[in-house]
């Protein structure tokens, strides 16, 4: 169940940020002493300085108040597969990506469309902290505050036609920088660049939003950097990282997993626990950070549907056969 906090509500309210800073201290001083692998090191030694942090920053009343996952799981444990399909191989490898300068070009059936600059692009919006869930098919979650703006802001001002019944998003493709495009990678044997999809309400649903940091700083870029989508009510590989393109189509785009394994992954990648993927049980899931042996082996956090965002989300959906739509 969400829990919405009053305006008054202050982020630091939210988690203890002695906490923050004990964890920081103690990643600054590993790095110090070679504890830790660069590029991951240098991320984590440079985590207080003052031009990483974003703010201030409004708290939004769509959060969760549920424990938040430790922020070195978060930037630790990740899918990127532009970097390797490895949980860790983004840490490890995404410090070689670029993200300044960067664009945003806004293309298709809009009235407006344009190039954007990414610092222009974030300027124009106020940033807001939403604390959502994150869900992957591979039985996993995290909680996670992120910083972004809603997704509405951007369509309303690029003014969709009548015809725009889709948008699609596109990852950036170089694979100078992100090895995993390169051909012959032993890795995911997926088409680049990566491109995912939403229906235009969904895309305008206010849970939708665009992200460029969490725990109050910049997105690490193995964390999508420096744009992101983030759909809180489906699945994780759903939230595209790194966007170099937004296109608003007529017909509905064919996503980089639906091309992959169109029998595994549909369009819609709504988190339905009555749903098993061919490979796994989408019943019970493990909260990363707080897992334990046991836990790991039992699964007892039972997977809500639509990732607890139903009385959000469900009317989207509604008349739609969930089982041939996933």
């Amino acid at each position: 169940m969400l829990i919405k906090r009053p305006p008054d509500v202050r982020s630091y309210e939210i988690t203890d940020e002695r906490v923050y800073r004990e964890r920081r201290r103690f990643l600054r001083q590993a790095a110090a002493a070679g504890l830790l692998v660069p590029p991951v090191a240098a991320l984590y030694a440079q985590s207080d300085d003052p031009a990483r942090r974003l703010g201030p920053l409004k708290p939004s009343r769509y959060s969760t108040d549920e424990k938040l996952t430790p922020y070195r799981d978060v930037t630790t444990y990740n899918n990127f597969y532009e970097f390797g399909s490895g949980k860790d191989d983004p840490a490890r490898n995404a410090g070689r990506l670029r993200t300044r300068p960067w664009s945003i070009a806004i293309e298709g059936e809009v009235r407006k469309p344009a190039v954007y600059q990414l610092e222009d692009f974030i300027k124009s919006h106020a940033l807001e902290e939403r604390i959502y869930r994150l869900r992957c098919v591979e039985a996993w979650s995290m909680v996670i505050p992120w910083v972004g703006f809603p997704l509405a802001d951007v369509i309303k001002r690029v003014e969709p036609t009548s015809r725009a019944k889709y948008v699609e998003f596109t990852t950036l493709y170089d694979p100078e920088q992100m090895p995993a495009q390169r051909p012959g990678f032993l890795g995911a044997g997926l088409e680049w660049p990566y491109v995912e999809g939403l229906r235009i309400d969904e895309a305008m649903h206010p849970l939708t939003i665009l992200a460029v940091g969490l725990y109050g700083e910049v997105l690490p870029n193995q964390n999508g950097a420096p744009l992101r989508l983030v759909v809180p009510w489906k699945y994780g590989f759903k939230s595209i990282k790194s966007i170099v393109r937004m296109r608003f189509v007529e017909q509905q785009p064919v996503s980089t997993w639906m091309r992959a394994a169109p029998h595994e992954y549909g369009f819609y990648s709504n988190v339905n626990p009555n749903v098993d993927h061919p490979r796994w049980s989408q019943k019970y899931e493990t909260r990363i950070g707080e897992d334990s042996l046991l836990t790991r082996l039992t699964r007892k956090r039972e997977t809500l549907m639509f990732n607890g965002y139903a009385e959000h989300v469900a009317h989207l959906y509604a008349g739609m056969d969930l089982r041939k739509f996933f």
